[in-house]
């Protein structure tokens, strides 16, 4: 971890510019109606979930180059989120990938709380064989045509279940590499019942309190056809399973031209948007830095979120997932979570009310620049004094940097060797 006395003097060096800018931006946002404290409060309950593979440097189908410093395994990894949430005060809870990160839950317990973290939804792996498996997933996993492979990837998402349950985890996060590669491989109707029937016995294990969710994505690694490639997809399994399957929504999981927060929208609207995994793209699923391509995508999606903030039983998961190939994850971890952050303050000042005039009066121009006069606030002032009262850094990526943290493991841990390809 940090030392706190190293964060509180940088605070402390830039605390009285930091409350100019703060008070400089409550009285613009008062002249609009808007309480800046109000906005600051939700802003510091808000959290984002940290996927516990993202410490780790990822990679491309060609190559992977190890950062310094990377994780050996799950303990490395939560130290590391530790210190993301130390500095920013954003990132609570850690998301656990099976079977990369099966330990003893008693150990996973006692390790997040010595580092003031929890756990948030499972993640089962199917998309690739592991040592010592039985039967192998290159041809599918749970839509494959053999019903022992399927069985095994059921069992698999079963044991993530238990495992969830003894360290407080409340929901599991189920995607696929199934698909095919060529016309005629696979028949489309037969292999996504193989899917539902699957899915349905999974649902079936989840604990009363739990959610099932399930991931869409438009392509790979089955480059022809893939089972669950998109929202309408998602939905009719969300529909079929039942009241605790909800849909999952990665912002690169879409075609490049997509409206995803018009997807968010039809979600909410029928109950079924479970949560996020954010991110940014420019081809395809890049994995990129979340908002580092399309901060105004995000902010939509938030106003999206913002506007249902009082559905009854809507409480989306929010998690980063990413892939880090040439950053230092953490500094990328801390930086999306700041924009996340960002995104939800700004739409939490969007006027409404002026909006929802605008759109009942057909004045697409004004109801344009209501969003537009939103995404425009700096309102950096609200999450650097939201980190300071919490004790966090007003600037995290440059106290990380002071620290020396990513030289200090690099002297601890092994050496992380190249690896192989795919990204994480």
């Amino acid at each position: 971890m940090i030392d706190k006395d190293m964060i509180g003097s940088a605070n402390q060096a830039a605390e009285a510019d930091l409350r100019a800018e703060y008070d400089a931006l409550g009285e613009t946002l008062s002249r609009r109606g808007v309480d800046i404290e109000a906005i600051k409060g939700k802003v510091a309950d808000y959290g984002v979930a940290v996927p516990s593979w993202g410490v780790g440097t990822g990679g491309t189908r060609f190559a992977r180059f190890p950062g310094q410093g990377e994780p050996a395994g799950i303990f490395d990894k939560l130290d590391d989120c530790g210190v993301i949430h130390q500095l920013t005060g954003a990132t609570p809870r850690v998301s656990l990938h099976i079977p990369w990160d099966d330990a003893d839950p008693a150990d996973l317990n006692a390790k997040a709380r010595e580092l003031g973290l929890g756990f948030d939804a499972m993640n089962s792996n199917t998309f690739q064989d592991q040592e010592g498996q039985a039967l192998s997933y290159k041809y599918g996993s749970l839509s494959h045509t053999d019903k022992a492979v399927r069985e095994q990837a059921v069992e698999h998402n079963l044991y993530c279940v238990e495992l969830g349950k003894k360290i407080g985890s409340t929901a599991l996060t189920v995607w696929i590499g199934d698909g095919s590669n060529f016309p005629g491989q696979s028949h489309f109707t037969r292999q996504f019942e193989r899917y539902l029937d699957s899915a349905k016995a999974i649902y079936a294990g989840l604990p009363d309190d739990w959610r099932l969710l399930t991931e869409h994505k438009i392509f790979e690694p089955a480059f022809y056809s893939t089972v669950v490639q998109d929202w309408g997809t998602n939905y009719m399994i969300a529909k079929e399973l039942g009241d605790k399957a909800q849909c999952l929504v990665d912002l690169g999981h879409h075609a490049p031209t997509v409206n995803i927060e018009m997807i968010v929208a039809r979600l909410i609207q029928f109950g079924k948007l479970g949560g996020f995994h954010f991110n940014d793209s420019k081809y395809g699923d890049d994995d990129l830095d979340t908002a580092s391509i399309d901060p105004y995508r995000l902010f939509l999606v938030f106003n999206e979120l913002v506007d249902a903030g009082d559905t009854p039983g809507f409480d989306p998961a929010h998690m980063l997932d990413q892939s880090h190939n040439v950053t230092d994850p953490i500094e990328s971890l801390m930086n999306s979570a700041m924009e996340v952050q960002r995104a939800y303050a700004q739409a939490l000042i969007v006027d409404r009310a002026a909006l929802s005039g605008y759109q009942d009066g057909n004045d697409a121009l004004m109801a344009s620049e209501t969003l537009k006069a939103a995404f425009r606030t700096d309102v950096t002032p609200i999450l650097q004094m939201a980190r300071l009262e919490k004790g966090c850094a007003i600037d995290p990526i440059a106290a990380y940097r002071k620290a020396g943290y990513r030289a200090k493991v690099a002297a601890e841990r092994p050496e992380s060797g190249a690896g192989g390809g795919g990204i994480v």
